[in-house]
């Protein structure tokens, strides 16, 4: 009768593989000899045991080359009296070294040794912490053991921060007893240094050990990523799928997982992509059809839609494919209004394809911000585009298209322009043309930026030479070629006839930069103040309350407030 065997435990593997992370070339274990102020080891073969604790202390020092970033400082380890007392009792009689000079020597052996080459597991475990830096775009790590392994939240559950929980083992009373050893034993004790550290939970030992175990399951990989998922750490379960993926990419279920990670990070296109190879690997996975079928909904393609959710077998197939159609109508709908400049339709119509799922689409979005500038509602134009989601130029016109991408950044352009923002409205512009050469919408556009920006330019040279008359026709000019209704242009020539004493024009001037956009500033505080010299201390009592709200902590404001107050009341009595 046979004995079953027990497969190898994460602490087994690691002290199968440990040899993998001590071996060094010679010029390591020559710079391992300098630390230690000892020629026998120097001949000592790296897989032997350190003579002695304070050797093996200095030896782990020169593993900082283990895994090599330009970018992180080696951490050096707390050196007190009493330990350079131990370690100079621990050497043999011969060695004359002092111990300060040789824990300091250490540092420059260590920084001189040339990059050591790993493989195995530990060519894996760099893969890891690689593939961690680049999702979090940061190469701040942290000392893991005395090994000095520099290691993540997935590989032992060492992150820095308040939100540093473990993906291993979320017990709240293991982190209290960690945190009071840790608090009892003061920091850099048994090898370790850290510097800002949130919760560690457990031994570091023991975490190692199950971070070794996961790495060679991809199962238990997308496990840990499902709870990171949870608990809304999207980055770190794209990372956790993506090893399950490097380990075992025939599993569609990895790819559409990490599909899902992706949309909630707003990164939609490449969800898409994910999603699709789920349904290359297994053309019968369901999950993923309908998962891919709800990130084009979003996306304002509700043919392919369409498409992949009738080969879903969920419930809700049939209420997904209703809102897809319902989409595409009212897609449809925006462009026959927009063909006929009914923009209260292209609105209404946009807003309910938002409402209806497509709220990541930015054809839907840019046919809002049209109709909200074409009907004098500038502000909320600009709002709308600021909250779509935006991709990157190339991503963008390869999945919608070059001419669904030109009009969008056409679209851009005009609010770029209604804003005073003329230079990126040149730029945008151009950017259109570019895409799309034979749009005579955009071109019309970059010729109409262009024209608006020198016209300002113009004006705001003849302002700063005092010659207002000419600076106040100049912005007449960039008003009749570009927007009607462009609300910084009409400030600016407020701003002229004020100085030339024509404090109504001014206020009319003001009066329309504020119907386009309630919220400048600017032009109210112009308008009250010309109102002021009109002697209308109600209209310009009502635009000093609103300004005191908008700018609480501006002294002018509150002392030209208190003034026309005192002229009101004493009007009143």
């Amino acid at each position: 009768m046979t004995e079953s065997r027990r497969a190898p435990s994460g602490c087994a593997m690691f002290g199968i593989y440990s040899g993998m992370f001590r071996r060094r070339r010679s010029a390591s274990m020559s710079s391992l000899s300098r630390i230690n102020g000892s020629p026998q080891a120097a001949a000592a073969d790296s897989d032997a045991a350190p003579p002695n604790p304070a050797q093996r202390k200095a030896g782990v020092r020169d593993d900082s080359s283990l895994v090599p970033r330009p970018k992180v400082m080696p951490l050096q380890p707390q050196i007190n009296g009493a330990a350079a007392a131990q370690a100079q009792a621990q050497r043999p009689s011969g060695d004359k070294s002092k111990p300060t000079r040789a824990m300091n020597g250490g540092a420059k052996a260590a920084a001189a040794s040339p990059a050591v080459e790993y493989t195995g597991m530990a060519a894996e475990l760099d893969k890891m912490i690689q593939d961690h830096q680049r999702v979090k775009g940061t190469t701040q790590m942290m000392r893991a053991t005395s090994g000095n392994m520099m290691m993540h939240r997935n590989l032992g559950n060492l992150n820095a921060g308040a939100s540093a929980r473990s993906s291993l083992d979320r017990s709240t009373k293991a982190a209290a007893a960690a945190a009071s050893d840790r608090a009892k034993a003061g920091p850099g004790s048994n090898g370790y240094a850290f510097s800002g550290m949130g919760n560690i939970v457990g031994k570091p030992g023991e975490q190692l050990c199950r971070a070794l175990s996961h790495r060679t399951d991809p199962e238990k990989l997308k496990e840990m990523g499902n709870e990171e998922y949870r608990e809304g750490h999207y980055a770190e379960a794209v990372a956790l799928y993506d090893q399950a993926i490097i380990m075992d990419p025939t599993r569609p279920a990895y790819w559409s997982n990490k599909a899902a990670a992706l949309a909630a990070l707003g990164r939609l296109v490449e969800a898409v992509a994910d999603c699709k190879e789920a349904v290359r690997i297994d053309p019968s996975y369901g999950r993923a059809h309908h998962r891919l079928g709800g990130l084009y909904l979003r996306l304002g393609e509700p043919d392919k839609a369409i498409n992949y959710l009738k080969q879903s077998p969920m419930d809700s197939v049939s209420a997904d494919v209703s809102r897809a159609q319902s989409v595409k109508g009212r897609i449809a709908k925006c462009g026959d209004a927009r063909k006929v400049r009914d923009w209260i339709t292209v609105l209404q119509e946009s807003q309910a394809a938002v409402s209806d799922g497509a709220d990541c689409s930015p054809q839907v979005m840019a046919l809002q911000a049209e109709a909200l500038l074409k009907l004098q509602r500038h502000d909320e134009a600009d709002s709308a585009l600021r909250g779509a989601p935006r991709f990157g130029a190339d991503e963008s016109t390869k999945f919608f298209g070059t001419t669904a991408h030109a009009y969008v950044l056409m679209v851009r352009a005009l609010v770029d322009m209604a804003a005073g923002r003329l230079e990126e409205a040149v730029a945008t512009a151009q950017a259109a043309c570019e895409l799309d050469p034979g749009s005579r919408e955009a071109a019309s556009v970059h010729r109409r930026a262009k024209a608006v920006a020198t016209a300002r330019q113009r004006g705001n040279d003849l302002f700063k030479a005092s010659r207002f008359a000419e600076a106040c026709a100049a912005y007449g000019e960039g008003l009749d070629k570009g927007e009607a209704g462009c609300a910084v242009l009409l400030c600016n020539r407020a701003a002229c006839h004020a100085k030339l004493g024509r404090h109504e024009k001014a206020v009319e001037d003001c009066s329309g930069a504020l119907a386009v956009r309630p919220g400048y500033s600017k032009a109210r505080l112009r308008r009250a103040d010309c109102n002021v010299k009109l002697e209308r201390w109600e209209a310009s009592l009502r635009d000093y309350q609103v300004l005191i709200q908008e700018l609480p902590e501006n002294e002018d404001v509150k002392k030209a407030l208190a003034e026309v107050e005192a002229k009101v009341k004493s009007q009143r009595n």
